[in-house]
């Protein structure tokens, strides 16, 4: 893999009511595009099933594999009219079935695990800096209790037992088709954020070591 650190990059499949989900898509772009402009890092992409069982399982072997410096993860939002940081994942599950048809075992993701995660990248200072850019932005406390939440619960758990890196979770709207946030535009915005949060890790790191 080199020594370049890695950056992982994950959306969504189709699941009940979403044929299409434009995250799968988006992260796709924007790693072509990541690649371009930041050629120090390393960039992995995957789609994850929108399934209770294999997503949880698919995103502890993308942190083992991958061993990421930033886990950026993707999802759709059917009623979001912004680009919306998800600042916690709450341990719970949605009574609802998943793209298999499958419902969630339990009332919680784990049995033993907090009953909040909070995402580490800097919500607030990327959601002025998207603003600021033109980009329609806000920040959310809550992931919803289906996939989106599942994954980011998972996502910190398993940087939490790597150690000190960085994970986030972005809510996109639905329908791409139209501005201010059509695919391009998204995609756009995505890229700063990953900027950002990597920036701000690096002048963290700074600091500590001074």
């Amino acid at each position: 893999m080199g020594s370049r650190p890695t950056v992982l990059l994950t959306g969504f499949g189709p699941f009940p009511g979403v044929p299409t989900n434009a995250s799968g898509e988006l992260v796709r772009k924007l790693a072509r595009t990541a690649r371009r402009a930041l050629p120090e890092f390393r960039f992995a992409v995957a789609i994850l099933p929108t399934e209770w069982n294999r997503a949880p399982r698919l995103i502890a072997n993308l942190h083992e594999r991958h061993r990421p410096l930033l886990a950026l993860h993707f999802g759709v939002a059917g009623t979001a009219k912004t680009i919306r940081l998800e600042t916690e994942a709450a341990n719970i599950c949605r009574v609802a079935p998943d793209a298999a048809g499958t419902l969630p075992a339990s009332a919680q993701l784990t049995e033993d695990g907090p009953a909040v995660r909070r995402s580490s990248i800097a919500a607030p200072a990327i959601t002025a800096a998207l603003n600021a850019k033109g980009y329609p932005s806000s920040i959310s406390n809550d992931a919803g209790g289906y996939l989106c939440n599942a994954v980011l619960y998972h996502s910190l758990a398993a940087a939490e037992a790597r150690g000190d890196l960085l994970v986030g979770f972005v809510h996109i709207p639905q329908d791409l088709s139209e501005p201010p946030l059509d695919m391009t535009a998204v995609s756009a915005a995505a890229l700063e954020i990953i900027k950002i949060a990597l920036d701000m890790a690096s002048a963290e790191s700074s600091l500590t070591l001074v």
